[in-house]
């Protein structure tokens, strides 16, 4: 079992990504491709946006620290520390209103799974 101070590794990410010229950071939690469950600390400094995409799966975001805006289409939905938003199962962003550290929580579908090799 491991143990992660996610409170840490917020602040750590959020200082990545303010010495980014990207303006963000990111670090996988847990999991990652050959898992069904991923988890990802994401550190966006103000004005920061994660273009359109696709999902890949059930996601949350969980706002750990500041204020983002997740949009879809003609919808969107503002989150400030400890809110917890549904992503929606079609192409979205996520913009940071404020520097923001989120922790997205993916579940990989069967349709965005590959096929494994039978044994």
């Amino acid at each position: 079992m491991n143990k992660i101070s996610l409170t840490a590794l917020a602040r750590e990410q959020l200082a990545g990504a303010e010495r980014a010229s990207s303006g963000r950071s990111a670090h996988t939690v847990y999991g990652g491709h050959e898992h069904v469950l991923r988890q990802t600390l994401i550190a966006l400094v103000a004005g920061q946006k994660l273009d359109e995409h696709e999902n890949p799966g059930e996601a949350t975001v969980h706002v750990l620290h500041g204020r983002v805006r997740l949009t879809s289409g003609r919808d969107s939905w503002e989150g400030s520390t400890g809110d917890l938003i549904i992503v929606p199962d079609s192409r979205h962003s996520l913009e940071a209103i404020e520097g923001s550290t989120v922790l997205l929580t993916v579940a990989k579908s069967a349709k965005s799974t590959p096929p494994q090799p039978e044994s």
